[in-house]
């Protein structure tokens, strides 16, 4: 018997990509899908690429929850709690893509995302869905917030030097680019082509709402508050995210400690691979793929550790890990429907 799998929010970029990964999923099918903006359309005609793989016509989304064991939410912040409540009480598991439940603290909700806990029970109930780092906490949930592409990147670029503490916890910067995929798929001016291309800029500086996402991953691993400084820029490509990550060596701890470190730390991780020293990590060679790639480089004038990491922000950085997660709470091998091969070229 296959899991029936839900997708609300399927003609998003997130939701349509859950879709391609999930109808080559041995254990897995698409149960049903909705979407406001398409509701009664089937998605072959929204992405045409999709013609004859999944004509599923866009339904309400109390049918998707009725029709399926795991329900994907790929739906902006503020419009996931409700639906999480009504899947908690049907009984099936829920995996938030939006920021709903990605925050411990509700007063960092409010401040970064001006909204509120609907169900602070349901919240404490619920798990982050980092796999890499808290696999234990997911298995058995039935509430897991997917995170995001950034705040997926930059904390496995950082994770074996900062809780291993042989990184300084003040001053770390995160300096990450990304692909426009990230924005979504509703056009803006920020987005269109002419505004784009040719084109490389930071936005949110310093101001943009992963950054407590970041830093509360960060502290988890630490175990004292981490303070960072995160600049975003949008590259003019369609997928990635490369994270340049900053942080000062501790006095005593050498680059050769801080590599074995990282090997240690990720040696039994199918997704994340630590690359040899003088390899660059770059997001041409994860494209598609699930993978996690980390290239380490010391700067020895100031003792810098540069840890840079590389991702699909559509993939690792979405669609990918919440299969990933689905993979754990239904106790199946994690690369199960995930072993997508980057293109060479």
């Amino acid at each position: 018997m296959k899991i029936k799998a839900g997708i609300i929010g399927a003609t998003g970029y997130a939701g349509a990509e859950l879709v391609r990964i999930l109808l080559t999923h041995p254990a897995a099918e698409i149960a049903a899908i909705s979407s406001v903006s398409f509701e009664g359309k089937p998605l072959s005609e929204v992405y045409p690429s999709y013609k004859g793989l999944c004509d599923l016509t866009c339904q309400t989304q109390d049918e998707v929850v009725a029709k399926s064991d795991v329900i994907f939410a790929a739906l902006p912040h503020g419009l996931s709690q409700e639906l999480a409540a009504q899947c908690d009480k049907a009984g099936k598991a829920f995996i938030d893509l939006g920021a709903d439940f990605r925050l411990e603290s509700e007063d960092e909700y409010k401040e970064w995302y001006g909204c509120e806990f609907l169900d602070h029970e349901l919240h404490k109930r619920s798990v982050y869905g980092l796999p890499e780092l808290f696999r234990s906490q997911i298995k058995g949930k039935k509430i897991i917030a997917n995170p995001g592409c950034y705040t997926t990147g930059a904390p496995l670029a950082l994770a074996p030097a900062v809780k291993n503490g042989m990184v300084s916890t003040e001053g770390i910067i995160v300096d990450s680019k990304s692909g426009v995929t990230g924005a979504g798929r509703k056009p803006n001016q920020g987005n269109h082509y002419p505004e784009l291309n040719e084109g490389f800029h930071a936005y949110k500086v310093a101001n943009h709402r992963h950054t407590p996402e970041i830093e509360q991953t960060l502290s988890r691993l630490s175990g004292k508050k981490v303070t960072i400084t995160f600049v975003p820029h949008l590259l003019p490509v369609n997928r990635g995210i490369l994270s340049t990550c900053y942080a000062r060596i501790n006095e005593g701890v050498t680059f050769q400690q801080i590599r074995a470190a990282y090997e240690d730390f990720y040696k039994d991780e199918f997704f994340v691979r630590l690359l040899p020293d003088g390899a660059n990590a770059d997001i041409h060679n994860i494209k598609y793929a699930n993978f996690c790639d980390i290239s380490l480089h010391h700067d020895k004038r100031t003792n810098t550790l540069v840890a840079i990491s590389a991702i699909d922000n559509m993939v690792k950085g979405a669609a990918g890990q919440a299969i990933q997660n689905m993979n754990i709470i239904f106790d199946l091998p994690e690369t199960t429907g995930l072993t997508i091969v980057p293109p060479a070229f």
